[in-house]
């Protein structure tokens, strides 16, 4: 049976994790494990068009698949929505433990100035992901409030894990039950606002 693109792009990027830990991402790692993985040598810039950002993108994209397989027995709708997006989060975190040079490799390559739109991008589309699992159906400006929040918990509570030797990763669980509150209180506030804004126009009208 062929090989959908998915799979094809998954084999390459697992070949290719161990030399991105020495030596970075690069699209000559990318060549080289295309062939390690039992493809041509054209293999890598035909499911990779976009060249190593499109590698790179892939890996987050495998990590949140990853995510969503071992949430599958969690039932979001059981829980208040601040501990759908902990779950959401330290799962995460839990699927990348072994990978943790891997993803500081990533941060490292995001950060490049002429990568950083791109990164934004990748990164919102977890933030998505994860708030679409979670439920959320809001299509106002709420929709991408609560997104742009969640991409500031994701990157920070990376930042944060990567260097956690805390047991338990205790460190990056509070880092992240702590931004979480914040952004429940913004939303509160925000709710606040919204009912405020009305009630003055209708007072100036009387």
């Amino acid at each position: 049976m062929t090989e959908n693109i998915q799979t094809i792009r998954d084999r390459i990027l697992s070949a290719m994790l161990p030399d991105v830990v020495t030596s970075g991402w690069s699209w000559e790692n990318a060549v080289v494990a295309g062939t390690r993985a039992g493809y041509q040598d054209s293999m890598s810039q035909a499911v990779f068009p976009g060249g190593i950002s499109d590698v790179v993108a892939h890996f987050s994209d495998w990590a949140d698949r990853e995510t969503f397989k071992a949430l599958k027995s969690t039932r979001p709708e059981t829980l208040r929505v601040r501990d759908r997006i902990r779950t959401a989060v330290q799962t995460r975190f839990e699927v990348l433990e072994d990978l943790k040079p891997v993803m500081r490799q990533s941060l490292a390559f995001w950060s490049s100035p002429t990568r950083v739109l791109q990164g934004q991008r990748v990164l919102w589309r977890t933030a998505d992901r994860m708030w679409d699992w979670a439920g959320d159906t809001a299509t106002d400006y709420n929709r991408q409030t609560k997104r742009a929040l969640l991409c500031s918990i994701l990157l920070g509570g990376a930042m944060v894990w990567i260097e956690d030797s805390s047991e338990d990763h205790t460190v990056t669980h509070q880092f992240v039950d702590r931004r979480i509150e914040n952004i429940m209180e913004i939303g509160k506030a925000i709710g606040t606002i919204k009912n405020i804004v009305p009630n003055l126009k209708r007072q100036q009208t009387i």
